[in-house]
């Protein structure tokens, strides 16, 4: 150990042995005085003599003694600590004041932290891979598309670009295209549907995820019609199965037959978050990529590892030539044009503008709070200015009474972020349990490490800040005039009241930035909530009711389905039901539809998300039949083949013409005999695009079905009901899955939600800090002046003139504020373009609604000081000057 370290640990034990050494030295000490009072006496003196001599020739037994203090320990530390004893000492004379200070940092640094933790978790932590860094994923076309089909890969495509890409070490893959409930589990208790997920051979290994029991999938289970297998996740291990590590190797009982678990994942693997959020998957099972997959077209979503070296540029390069070279030799083959990005960028890059967004207002926010509680202090300030002249006048230096006050603001920020943090930790659990929310990864925001020391630089900062301009006032102090104006208030205070009128307008135009900010959110949130979304939610409810494997031809599932309507609406209080494979706002495919005669370029040829449906769907769901007929029971398989195209389709085949009639090439020749409304299936934000509805009963191309029923029966019950109702024609229906149409539009709008709640609540957050800025200022200029409005109403002036001189001063600090805040919000305004929808980022509307509110809150906040200026007696204020 150096001299340094070791001289510099020595101090610091010294100054956690305080008491005991200075213990040691005060009898050394005194032993030494007592030594010269002794010589002092040999040589004829009193003993009082003796000791005034001795003490004189030391130089003072407190001097002594700190001088020892400060050899021996470290000084900085000796004066914080005294410092944080007054500092307790002082607040603690002031409890409402520290408690207020302290609950206001604590809202703050809360909101912050949990903000920070989102962001930390969303967009700085890596994901929860292996290597995450070198992770990459390569959509088909437009990664943001609603159409899976767009951004899904075919497999022969994949196999290819595996084998040929030298950018990638490896590519794994998932079938997008499994529904939720895909997997009816039977058996013992009641059937329950889990999502099961279809993945490639390796894609486990890829991602470096281990089972924390059993095995991974083999060569052989990943063939064509071989023996099924599956993976648990770790919760549906846990809660079906109690955690029973014996259930490797065992078959569990589906509806399509038994499957052999043969591995458990572990609990940090959350396939769901991460590529679904919003959703619930329980079950893996092995994805063959054979030529029979391959004709199902695009149906894979890929995920690749970087080579080391390579770099998402280099691999987009080389697989955008190695997909022009594969179209040239495969023409058969679907379009493929890879775009490559990294995974994080996929998972959680669409929500960076919100995030920024949310980020910002909570710095604006923390701002709000430094002003407001700054001004505070320069109020409390300037009542402790005959305290702090007096330790002035005992020799305490400027800069020690700095240091003191800031320690003050420090502490209070500190014993804010303690229940900062305790708020940031309930708001982080909330947040983790929004399972309803779309919003990858927000199930793993937790208050880790890194959220610690964000809190306990916030604080610091925080106190710093807020505390700074106060204690600097110290410089300024004149100690004797100070000591004679004690009895007569604060002029210091008075000569600074330019500085509280000027936090006060920061805290109104900060206020001003997150009204305006909030406000726009808002507006869009309800345009979007307005959208016609071609379908009538309410009252709507959907339940799989897929055909088990019992049911192998076409007539007998079609016999199925008109047994399920039937008993549908035989029950009471159901008044409509229908069937379909695509509901809205959930998944989406794309197919070629062209209408006969009509010559197409590969380039223009139109595509249409297909929907395939029964009699009495448009009725249950809300849509509106503008032409033709609906399907009816008659539309089976021997009849004419069918077709109702949504009026974007029709306009987009025959411009201008009647489309019934006509017909179109889908998968077979099919005649237009309907036109129905347009329904926003991909989300609300966008246009329906073209779509057609092929009857269930010609074809069975579908992957699930739903039964959707119009009633205003409450879930719970109408579970029972449906499960009742066509228990004799499927008796291991699974209801719990049971959701209303609302709960679907609710999950599709969740993001903004999300968005809107946090940003509304910190808007109404710096409207209270605001008017409380605005409060606290007015009410101490009225305090400063009871003297001179008592001799003002002595000399005639009414109360109503008061109130209104008092309340102009209050509205002219606030439209000093809203101007500065207007012209910020004006320019702000256009980092939120993105995330607006039918609303403009400078809305007059908005922008109106804003000053309306601010001026409202302004003129509260001034008027309860004004009234109570009113009520002054000038003789009381007269003989209080």
């Amino acid at each position: 150990m150096s001299g340094g370290m070791r001289s510099f640990f020595l101090r610091l034990v010294a100054f956690f042995r305080r008491r005991p050494l200075d213990g040691d030295f005060a009898e050394e000490l005194n032993s030494h005085v007592a030594l010269l009072i002794d010589e002092n006496i040999a040589r004829g003196m009193t003993p009082e003599e003796a000791r005034r001599k001795a003490l004189i020739e030391l130089g003072g037994v407190e001097q002594i003694t700190e001088l020892h203090r400060e050899t021996r320990s470290l000084p900085f530390l000796e004066s914080l600590a005294q410092d944080l004893r007054y500092a307790l000492r002082t607040l603690r004379r002031d409890v409402g004041f520290a408690t207020f200070t302290i609950l206001i940092v604590g809202l703050g640094v809360g909101a912050s932290c949990t903000i920070f933790s989102v962001v930390n978790t969303l967009l700085v932590h890596p994901l929860p891979f292996r290597e995450p860094a070198s992770l990459a994923w390569m959509a088909n076309h437009d990664d943001a598309t609603g159409d899976m089909s767009a951004k899904t890969t075919q497999v022969d495509h994949f196999l290819d670009m595996r084998a040929q890409s030298q950018s990638f070490s490896d590519m794994a893959a998932y079938m997008a295209f499994y529904g939720v409930g895909d997997a009816k589990l039977i058996g013992d208790g009641e059937p329950e549907r889990l999502t099961s997920v279809p993945v490639s051979q390796n894609f486990f290994s890829l991602l470096g995820i281990e089972p924390q029991i059993g095995r991974q999938f083999s060569a052989e289970e990943c063939k064509w019609n071989a023996p099924g297998v599956v993976m648990l996740t770790d919760g549906i291990w846990r809660r079906k199965f109690g955690a029973d590590p014996s259930i490797v190797g065992r078959a569990i009982s589906f509806d399509g037959g038994p499957k052999t678990v043969v591995g458990v994942l572990p609990a940090s693997f959350d396939f769901a978050t991460i590529f679904t959020p919003g959703s619930r998957v329980d079950i893996f099972e092995p994805f063959p990529l054979t030529p029979e997959t391959n004709r199902w077209g695009n149906t894979l979503s890929i995920v690749g590892r970087l080579r080391h070296g390579a770099t998402v540029q280099s691999a987009q390069a080389e697989v955008t030539l190695l997909a022009k070279l594969d179209k040239q030799a495969h023409k058969e083959r679907n379009d493929f044009e890879p775009k490559v990005s990294s995974l994080s960028e996929h998972v959680s890059g669409h929500l960076r503008p919100a995030l920024f967004v949310l980020a910002t207002a909570v710095g604006v926010v923390m701002l709000i709070v430094c002003a407001n509680l700054s001004n505070l202090l320069l109020a409390r300030g300037a009542t402790r200015q005959k305290e702090i002249a007096v330790r002035a006048a005992l020799g305490a230096g400027k800069w020690r009474l700095i240091q003191q006050l800031l320690t003050e603001s420090i502490l209070l920020a500190c014993c804010g972020a303690l229940i900062g943090l305790a708020l940031a930790v309930i708001g982080t659990r909330v947040l983790t349990h929004l399972t309803s929310v779309s919003i990858p990864l927000l199930a793993d925001v937790r208050i880790d490490g890194s959220a610690l020391a964000f809190t306990v630089l916030t604080a610091l900062v925080t106190g710093l800040i807020f505390g700074l301009l106060p204690a600097l006032q110290v410089r300024d102090l004149k100690l004797h005039d100070t000591l004679k104006d004690a009895n007569r208030g604060s002029s210091q205070g008075r000569s600074h009241a330019w500085i509280r009128n000027a936090l006060v307008i920061s805290e109104i135009g900060l206020a001003c930035v997150l009204v305006a900010g909030a406000g726009l959110l808002i507006r869009s949130f309800l345009r979007v909530l307005d959208v016609d979304m071609g379908f009538r939610p309410e009252h709507a409810a959907a339940v799989r009711v897929d055909p088990n494997a019992s049911y192998k031809t076409q007539e007998q599932k079609n016999a199925y389905f008109g047994e399920v309507l039937r008993r549908a609406m035989d029950v009471r209080g159901v008044e409509g039901a229908g069937l379909s494979d695509a509901l809205p706002l959930g998944h989406n495919r794309s197919w070629g539809i062209a209408a006969k005669g009509v010559q197409y370029t590969p380039e223009t040829y139109p595509d249409g998300f297909p929907r395939i449906i029964s009699e009495g769907y448009f009725k249950a769901m809300g849509v509106p039949l503008k032409k033709g007929r609906d399907f009816s029971a008659r539309d089976d398989k021997g009849a004419l083949a069918a077709v109702i195209l949504n009026e974007a389709c029709a306009r987009t085949l025959w411009p201008g013409q009647d489309p019934i009639g006509h017909v179109v090439s889908i998968d077979v020749d099919r005649t237009v005999v309907g036109v129905v409304g347009d329904v926003h299936h991909m989300a609300l934000e966008e246009a329906s695009g073209n779509e057609f509805y092929i009857p269930i009963r010609q074809i069975q191309d579908y992957g699930s079905v739903d039964l959707v029923m119009r009633t205003a029966i409450p879930t719970p019950e109408l579970s029972a009901k449906i499960r009742e109702a066509l228990l004799p024609i499927e008796p291991n229906l699974a209801t719990q899955n049971l959701r209303t149409m609302q709960m679907m539009v609710d999950r599709a709008v969740s993001p903004r939600r999300f968005v809107v709640i946090l940003l509304g609540g910190f808007a109404v957050f710096a409207l209270v800090l605001a008017s409380l800025g605005i409060y606290a200022v007015i009410s101490y200029s009225v305090n400063q002046r009871t003297q001179e409005i008592g001799i003002r109403m002595a000399l005639g002036a009414s109360a109503e003139t008061l109130q209104r001189k008092i309340l102009l001063q209050t509205l002219g600090l606030a439209g000093i504020g809203m101007v500065i805040g207007v012209v910020c919000s004006w320019t702000m305004s256009r980092a939120l373009q993105g995330m607006l929808f039918g609303v403009t980022p400078t809305d007059p509307w908005t922008f109106l609604g804003m000053i309306v509110l601010l001026t409202a809150v302004a003129a509260l906040a001034g008027y309860l000081p004004a009234r109570r200026a009113s009520r002054i007696d000038p003789m009381t204020a007269l003989r209080v000057g």
